[in-house]
């Protein structure tokens, strides 16, 4: 099996890219720089598995693992988090990956959130800025009341292993939250869009907090109060250089317009309405230009819209026992019929039937 990436200062297979360090580099679509990833080594040492032929047998270099900046794409991580569930007989290695994870594992982004004034601010930087690291995942943050709810979602999922991927990130993100709130927090609640697992209590005891299983999102609440914790240790010298670093990588950005509106309305589908005209306001720009700019990249909003759809759609389906209605209303639906009509189309059979499909492996 050839690699799909290779080391630092060379390229990435299929892209023409210079040959650049890939921590100076802006990543496109579809791509992660290892972080919190990096952890999946020691997970498997630590669960009896050399960690080098699986690596290889997903089609990378085990060498790229001694560097938390090098970069792969996600259909890569997929592959690989699929063989170390089998390999381990582990169904939440994602989380066991995720739990090793510290605020240093999301990079300069994570020493911006250390450096931020409060927990508002360095979530807000995360939300803001982990696109220069990290395409694959998309954070959120809602308040409403008094509660504040955190969420990731994983866009282009049609490779395997999105589960493993959002247990890790939400366990990875409370323990970001512990240091900056202290060791001693723990969320409201916790949801995930996984079946529920033959034994939850290691999600139990990591989060401290009960854990909904076959939501449609993954997500983190807290109370609200917790976001106006100022952070221990904040240096404003020291944040204001790390904004100025990320604002040159995030200006140098040459990723494609269609899929920064894919990532927003990944974020955005399943809790509001989406019309062009809402993310044209969102994005400060009319909906004409919004129209011609996705005209240009040969897509129209519609068709991304669907596109987006079809995605959580499918993550949903299986990933999760959510029932068929509440998938529908979740992608603004007023009737299963309706959406089991729309999936049709997109894939030419019924949500029922490739749900089927998928559990008979």
């Amino acid at each position: 099996m050839t690699n799909d990436i290779v080391l630092p200062s060379t390229r990435i297979r299929g892209l023409n890219t210079p040959s650049i360090s890939p921590a100076g580099w802006t990543l496109p679509p579809g791509y992660i720089h290892l972080g919190i990833a990096k952890e999946i080594g020691p997970a498997l040492r630590e669960l009896g598995v050399d960690p080098d032929p699986v690596i290889r047998d997903a089609g990378l270099d085990p060498r790229l693992f001694d560097d938390a900046t090098n970069v792969i794409p996600q259909a890569a991580l997929g592959r690989l988090l699929t063989l170390c569930v089998a390999r381990t007989n582990c169904p939440h290695f994602g989380l066991l990956v995720g739990k090793r994870a510290s605020i240093l594992s999301f990079g300069m982004v994570g020493r911006l959130m250390q450096h931020s004034e409060t927990v508002i601010n360095a979530l807000r930087a995360l939300v803001s800025n982990l696109s220069i690291q990290d395409r694959v995942a998309v954070p959120s943050l809602a308040i409403s009341g008094d509660m504040a709810l955190f969420s990731y979602a994983v866009y282009r999922s049609e490779s395997q292993s999105a589960d493993q991927i959002s247990d890790g990130a939400i366990a990875a993100s409370v323990n970001v939250l512990r240091v900056l709130c202290g060791s001693a927090w723990h969320p409201t609640e916790v949801f995930l869009p996984r079946a529920i697992p033959v034994d939850s209590e290691p999600f139990r005891r990591h989060f401290r907090a009960p854990v909904r299983f076959n939501h449609e999102m993954a997500a983190i609440a807290f109370p609200t109060r917790d976001l106006h914790v100022r952070i221990s240790g904040a240096d404003p010298m020291l944040r204001a250089m790390l904004e100025e670093r990320i604002g040159q990588l995030k200006g140098g950005s040459g990723s494609e317009f269609s899929d920064d509106i894919r990532r927003l309305l990944r974020t955005r589908l399943t809790s509001r309405r989406c019309s062009a005209d809402d993310v044209a306001g969102l994005l400060a720009i009319h909906r004409r230009t919004l129209s011609r700019r996705l005209k240009g990249s040969g897509m129209g909003y519609r068709s991304i819209t669907n596109e987006i759809r079809f995605e959580i759609a499918r993550q949903l389906l299986e990933d999760t026992e959510v029932p068929l209605g509440q998938i529908a209303a979740a992608l603004g639906y007023s009737e299963a019929s309706a959406f089991t009509r729309a999936f049709r189309r997109w894939s030419g059979v019924t949500p029922t039937a490739w749900r089927t499909t998928d559990s008979l492996g």
